[in-house]
């Protein structure tokens, strides 16, 4: 039988007026947005719906934004009858497939990413590090010659292996550069600076690691009902205990969304439901197997859509 998988965006897929479509339509989508407001204690809804962009595109503002959407759009699918056989989120997105599979509440989870987007933001001063997507070059040159430009005192390394020929790279600033320059040298079709506030998934977020740790031992966390799979392994998990500490080392490791979608294609997932505003993710399931199903939920138009299709799934 055909398998199911809901998957969850990460940072870069937040827009102002995100959920607005499903919260005024939907009562339960609704009070996903008073839920996380009372749960953080000031308006996020507000900077969600009305902005500014700026403001919402903050780490520590955008984390719990991009949660409240991916969860309240999973709810709304749940409403109609449609539920997964596997969840997996891209970096960020992994904290929503946690609360679709029941590890963790909609509450510890929207307090817990706006935290660790403030340790994220505390980690590494503005300017020091950066991130840049690498385009049409081989893994194994690309994590050779980032391997050697670490060893001459500038850490630099993979950060999301997303689809074949799309490598994002992230660490100090000029080991980047550097990157960036050696790697169109060996043959990189292109190397795209990013617009981001810091080294995502690079060694400088090991000082947040620490702090991320601390607060998620203080979160209730239970078995997945759903597996999910992990950034960190690109396997499936569902020990409480082994989610919490992949969680603290996904912050400084390598987001490996690729052999994430190919252990579900394994799995026998061949239908994918991406949750949240944008279609980041679908473009790249696509672009690792095109003969999947993939399925975008951002607005009331697709959603519709999904659940015309729905009707002849077996």
């Amino acid at each position: 039988m055909s398998k199911l998988a809901f998957v969850f965006p990460g940072q870069g897929s937040q827009a102002v007026g995100m959920g607005k479509v499903f919260t005024e339509k939907n009562e339960t989508c609704n009070e996903f947005m008073q839920k996380a407001d009372k749960a953080l204690g000031f308006e996020l809804s507000t900077l969600m719906l009305e902005g500014p962009q700026d403001e919402l595109t903050l780490t520590y503002n955008a984390q719990p934004a991009l949660l409240t959407v991916g969860a309240m759009i999973a709810a709304r699918l749940e409403e109609e009858g449609i539920t997964p056989d596997y969840t997996a989120g891209h970096s960020l997105g992994e904290y929503t497939a946690l609360v679709e599979s029941k590890v963790l509440s909609f509450e510890d989870a929207v307090v817990a990413v706006h935290k660790r987007g403030l340790y994220m933001n505390d980690a590494v001063p503005a300017g020091k590090g950066a991130m840049a997507a690498i385009l049409g070059m081989d893994r194994d040159v690309l994590e050779s010659i980032t391997a050697n430009i670490t060893e001459s005192g500038h850490p630099v390394q993979p950060a999301n292996l997303n689809c074949p020929g799309q490598i994002v790279i992230s660490g100090a600033k000029e080991g980047v550069d550097k990157a960036c320059t050696a790697l169109k040298e060996a043959g990189a079709k292109r190397a795209l600076p990013l617009n981001v506030s810091g080294p995502f998934h690079s060694v400088l977020m090991q000082p947040a690691a620490g702090e991320l740790q601390k607060t998620l031992e203080g979160i209730d966390m239970k078995d997945a009902k759903i597996p999910v799979i992990a950034n960190v392994t690109a396997d499936e998990v569902t020990k409480q205990d082994e989610i919490k500490k992949l969680l603290v080392e996904q912050l400084y490791s390598p987001v490996r969304w690729e052999e994430s979608i190919e252990k579900l294609l394994e799995l026998g997932v061949t239908r994918f439901i991406e949750c949240g505003p944008g279609k980041v993710l679908s473009g790249l399931i696509r672009k690792i197997d095109r003969t999947a199903k993939v399925y975008p939920v951002y607005d009331e138009e697709t959603l519709e859509k999904l659940l015309e299709e729905a009707k002849g799934w077996s």
